[in-house]
């Protein structure tokens, strides 16, 4: 048996998916014309109550398209220092928008208004002006934290005073918005703009959707033009994304139950020395020191279980779509007898 827990990109799509891929009505959605494409951006748009969104390949594009249309260099962006835009999209936001970064030390991603606001920069030409105030919810190098939704309306509001756009990296939003039973429209009003991926925990083989105002989005298809993202028959692709918003949303719980069950079974262990806390579907925990992180990597893939490390001594693993009851109970046997080996 393999279980597969590095990540939740790592999902097939189903049989019921593939069936709506193959049968998709197709156009050139660069030239406009793909009906599933617009359906999807329509679909998407409307679940957020926002007015327009944008179909693309990556999360990292929609993140970046988005910095982009939001900023002009000289400036900075202002997120948390374990964000995904910082910490794992090439160094995008220097490289294609020319900005400067102010990372805040938050709470496993999540940092509070009075950070932001103390993070501002003065009107001094020695800064670069703040420009576009970021964050990303659930948080991955947080280990799938989530943001209190009245902390993010204490950001919004100030974000709105000072005509800051705020954008939400979504790539795992649906976790937190399944989590804290939050409707899509009650995260969504906060936001100037919303990327939201459909190749992770909703279980498509690729892409994301960008999400804001018509002029935002008018925009942004210039961006993604000039970014390399423009797609031609890219219905049979959005088909799989309007299916997993249908079927693939409220089976999410099932993931984070499953995380919950690793995650007790990994608190009486010898060699762990700590756990996060578990919100979502992901579980960090670290390591003793005396425990070598590689071996122990190899290790678990030696049994069929297959694993990342998260930095030193931290290792995470990812529940997701492909991974059922059975699996999750091999998994606990597994850690159950590894102690064995140390």
């Amino acid at each position: 048996m393999v279980v597969d827990l590095r990540s939740d990109t790592v999902t097939k799509p189903t049989k019921e998916m593939m069936e709506v891929m193959f049968s998709a009505e197709v156009g050139d959605d660069v030239l406009g014309d793909d009906p599933t494409v617009i359906a999807l951006e329509e679909k998407s748009a409307r679940l957020f109550g926002k007015e327009a969104a944008l179909f693309c390949p990556s999360g990292t594009m929609t993140n970046q398209i988005a910095i982009k249309v939001h900023t002009n260099a000289p400036g900075e962006v202002i997120c948390d220092d374990l964000a995904h835009i910082y910490r794992y999209e090439g160094g995008g936001i220097g490289f294609n928008s020319g900005l400067a970064t102010k990372l805040l030390k938050g709470d496993r991603g999540r940092f509070t208004l009075e950070q932001l606001q103390a993070a501002i920069s003065p009107e001094d030409i020695h800064f670069p002006p703040s420009q576009l105030v970021s964050i990303e919810n659930t948080c991955n190098k947080g280990g799938g934290s989530l943001w209190d939704i009245k902390e993010i309306e204490r950001i919004a509001t100030f974000c709105k005073k000072e005509n800051l756009p705020l954008h939400l990296d979504g790539a795992r939003i649906f976790n937190a918005l399944v989590a804290q039973n939050i409707e899509a429209k009650e995260m969504g009003i906060h936001f100037d703009s919303i990327s939201i991926c459909l190749s992770k925990g909703l279980g498509c083989p690729i892409g994301s959707v960008l999400i804001g105002s018509k002029k935002f989005i008018h925009q942004a298809k210039r961006i993604r033009k000039i970014f390399g993202g423009g797609m031609r028959q890219a219905g049979l692709i959005a088909a799989a994304g309007i299916y997993a918003l249908d079927n693939h949303v409220e089976r999410l719980k099932i993931d984070h139950n499953h995380a919950l069950l690793v995650s007790e079974a990994l608190k009486d262990k010898e060699w762990v020395k700590s756990i996060q806390k578990v919100e979502s579907n992901i579980v960090i925990f670290e390591l003793k020191e005396s425990i070598n992180q590689e071996e122990f990597i190899t290790k678990m893939k030696d049994v069929g279980i297959l694993l990342v490390g998260m930095g030193p001594q931290l290792i995470r693993i990812v529940t997701h779509l492909d991974i059922h009851e059975k699996q999750v109970d091999y998994l606990i046997e597994k850690l159950n007898k590894l102690y064995l080996h140390f």
